[in-house]
């Protein structure tokens, strides 16, 4: 058995169904449902009483491993609830002034948007990039960040629509010259391509868990750079925000020396357990190789859609391909292909004008080839 049909067998879904949308919802794994069924059990059968032993301890167990996933350190990592949360962190933590500007793109999830709008009623502007083919040039975005007024930059490491891969290393480099802060949107790769947030010059980063990282819903994680820490300042403190919070007699408002002063609160503690497996797998397997597994798979489709007439939108030159192909299949709308192929248990999704395939690294070549028969 190689190691792509052993890790395939920690996943059910594929008795079922082509799962091909890692970009939208992932499946879990036998991994993640053990570790659920452990926090069930100890939940179960005692409660509260280990409560240091076991949750706590699992919570700094993934918090560490949530940082070696990321090149960080360990108190770079918050859990948020999801990616949202953590760039809403950033958006309303800054000490913006009145026509600061915010850089953004046209290809952005909505979460990567509304964030920075909600900031015009405190004089914030949004510069809305226009793109080009599918993907952000690096000329336009180092043109706009030399205007004087940009405080920050940010993006997706993977545009969620046309799979464009942004250029992090490029992205912070600029960044850095420009006196610019560097806000990255990474659940659209983070469990898929490796990424180091030091070598990116990344001061902040979001991503939740249910996607390529192949855990629950309502669980993520957020990473603020130390160097920028004091630069946020948390506009909700609760009791798990400060030094000694488990000393809840004597009040006092000294912030955690580290990004757990934006957990304000009793954290997800069933999703940590689930996030902590997925992240376990995925380092088990090895970031690297999972890279190379997803875009083997991915060129595997493209070339197939292309012996077959359809359109391809995603750009696949080398450093833009990544786990995201969109294409359109000729003479049919992308909402009527996508649900054809579900009605064949092939599982894709329209999005932005196109049918969007997205195969994670435990897909196999068959499943590849099933989409392609199915059209």
């Amino acid at each position: 058995m190689d190691r792509w049909t052993r890790v395939r067998s920690f996943f059910p879904v594929t008795q079922q169904m082509a799962y091909l949308n890692h970009a939208g919802v992932a499946p879990i794994s036998t991994r993640v449902e053990e570790a659920l069924t452990r926090y069930l059990r100890e939940a179960t059968r005692s409660g509260a009483r280990h409560y240091t032993r076991v949750y706590d301890a699992e919570i700094e167990r993934v918090r560490q491993r949530a940082a070696l996933l990321l090149g960080a350190r360990v108190e770079e990592i918050a859990f948020v609830k999801n990616t949202t949360e953590g760039l809403g962190l950033v958006a309303s933590g800054l000490d913006w002034q009145p026509g600061d500007q915010v850089v953004v793109c046209d290809l952005e999830y909505p979460s990567n948007v509304y964030p920075w709008w909600n900031l015009r009623n405190r004089g914030i502007e949004t510069i809305m990039l226009r793109t080009r083919d599918g993907q952000l040039p690096l000329d336009l975005v180092d043109e706009t960040l030399r205007q004087p007024r940009v405080r920050l930059l940010s993006v997706s490491s993977v545009e969620f629509g046309s799979g464009a891969r942004n250029d992090l290393k490029a992205l912070g480099r600029i960044c850095r010259e420009r006196g610019v802060l560097f806000c990255v949107d990474a659940i659209q790769s983070l469990g898929c391509f490796p990424l180091d947030v030091e070598s990116c010059s990344i001061d902040f980063l979001a991503a939740d868990g249910h996607k390529w990282l192949l855990s629950v819903e309502g669980c993520g994680l957020f990473y603020c750079a130390r160097r920028a820490l004091d630069l946020l300042t948390p506009r909700v403190v609760g009791w798990r925000s400060v030094t000694d919070n488990r000393n809840f007699d004597d009040y006092h408002l000294e912030l955690q020396p580290g990004a757990g002063r934006f957990e304000e609160g009793t954290p997800n503690t069933a999703g940590i357990f689930g996030l902590g497996a997925a992240i376990d797998l995925l380092l088990e397997v090895g970031i690297e190789e999972i890279g190379w597994r997803v875009l083997a798979l991915t060129d595997r489709l493209v070339r197939g859609l292309e012996q077959r007439g359809a359109r391809v939108l995603s750009p696949r030159a080398d450093g833009l391909a990544s786990g995201i192909v969109s294409f359109i299949w000729t003479g049919e709308a992308p909402r009527e292909t996508a649900r054809r192929l579900l009605d064949q248990e092939v599982f894709v999704v329209a999005r932005r004008g196109g049918v969007r395939a997205s195969p994670h690294f435990y897909n196999s070549e068959d499943e590849i080839d099933r989409l392609l028969a199915s059209l």
